[in-house]
């Protein structure tokens, strides 16, 4: 661990602007809300129904698990911090803080990309599609994301701890990221700058590319299919790439610049840790005719149940 002097750090918050705190007190804690219940919904549909067998729908569930995850892990002390006037954390807490949120996020991204070979596979190889994502397979992709998260994690808290922290202790941010916490470093950043780049910033850029390339390889091989088939399978994908997209384009304009640099990264992490999570749900429900189904079945058997 890094020689440091520092026992706490203190928050500036979203916005350094006492006028906004009350409306964006209000406003975030509608948007939690929504992350909870929306998540909760998908959740409770997909475990309580047939879709839990389809390997689409096990991601889905997964990936609503974490983002509940995830938003729970900052959200919360974000809500806190507009409420109060002196926004502390102590230095354990936000270690703790910094490898918990970049653990679940890590898992999110790689459930992202086993949704995406899941598509790849039901659409390029529809008949070979139940033996290539059988339920042991399915196992594995979200034991290996689990896997994969945490060793990034791992690498950024290992990094954390290395810093000295001398003072002073204002984390310019919302939450405790390695990024602001480079800048409070009382050491050269140059090194590990370059690493918080390489374990985040390009590892989230490719794994955004390779993404990418697997929807454009499947739109290719869209070409051969009838009109119907070629409808039902754009509304999966396109649900799939408005998600892809509003994780990963901020997340890589946050971590593929150097720590030192002057940019809006406060501003647009929100889009990750809080828009994203809030608006998943939603991409995935309005345009899925299986889940609403679903849905429908679920919630009736509740209300059935509850009238008896």
């Amino acid at each position: 661990m890094g020689k440091q002097n520092v026992t706490e750090f203190v928050f500036t918050g979203l916005f350094e602007s006492e006028q906004t705190e009350l409306l964006l007190f209000f406003l975030f804690l509608l948007c939690y809300v929504a992350v909870l219940m929306g998540n909760s919904i998908i959740l409770l549909t997909i475990c309580c129904s047939h879709l839990l067998e389809q390997p689409m729908y096990y991601f889905l569930c997964h990936l609503s698990l974490m983002d509940l995850c995830s938003t729970s892990v900052v959200v919360p002390q974000l809500i806190r911090n507009l409420a109060v006037t002196r926004r502390d954390i102590s230095y354990n807490i936000c270690m703790t803080q910094l490898f918990t949120y970049h653990w679940m996020a890590g898992v999110e991204i790689f459930i992202l990309v086993g949704m995406a070979f899941d598509r790849y596979v039901a659409i390029v190889k529809p008949l070979h599609y139940m033996m290539i994502m059988n339920r042991k397979r399915c196992h594995m992709l979200i034991a290996m994301a689990w896997g994969l998260g945490f060793w990034h994690s791992i690498a950024l808290l290992a990094l954390g701890l290395s810093l000295p922290f001398c003072g002073p202790n204002v984390i310019d941010y919302y939450m405790c990221d390695i990024k602001p916490l480079l800048k409070l470093a009382c050491n050269d950043i140059h090194i590990s700058s370059i690493l918080v780049i390489a374990n985040s910033g390009t590892v989230a850029l490719s794994i955004f590319s390779v993404l990418l390339a697997s929807y454009v390889l499947i739109l290719y091989n869209l070409r051969t299919r009838s009109s119907a088939g070629r409808r039902k399978a754009l509304s999966t994908c396109s649900s799939h790439m408005m998600v892809v997209c509003l994780f990963f384009v901020p997340c890589s304009y946050v971590y593929i610049l150097p720590a030192g640099a002057k940019n809006m990264d406060k501003e647009i992490s929100v889009f990750y840790t809080v828009i994203a999570p809030m608006l998943n749900p939603l991409i995935y429900t309005l345009r899925n005719k299986e889940m609403k189904i679903a849905m429908g079945k679920v919630w009736g058997r509740i209300s059935h149940s509850r009238l008896k």
